[in-house]
């Protein structure tokens, strides 16, 4: 295709859906948006990196699940929210936290 290597290193890591790094069976995508955050968001991304020993960004040693952040999923009437592969859980808290990683384990 004619196309140097850099450029498309530029487009592998510019978008979200690629990655250069492996990733885990599970996808968790937790909303920091504002009407998350003031309903405490920051709290449950700290209790899955706990629960999973792993940091946003990151995939665990097992790779069963990575870890990543998203500015605004969009459904703000039901936040806190946590996206699993795909499926959305509202209303989330700390204390859900272990329970709903165990379905997906």
């Amino acid at each position: 295709m004619a196309i140097p290597a850099s450029r498309v290193y530029d487009v592998a890591t510019f978008f979200r859906a690629f990655s250069l790094e492996p990733r885990g069976k599970h996808l968790i995508n937790v909303c920091l948006g504002t009407a998350c955050h003031v309903r405490d968001a920051a709290r449950i991304l700290e209790q899955i990196e706990r629960s999973l020993a792993v940091k946003r960004g990151g995939t665990t040693k097992d790779r069963r699940f990575t870890l990543e952040t998203v500015n605004c999923m969009g459904c703000c009437a039901v936040g806190p929210a946590v996206k699993i592969d795909g499926e959305y859980f509202g209303q989330m808290s700390t204390d859900k936290v272990d329970g709903l990683l165990t379905k997906f384990e």
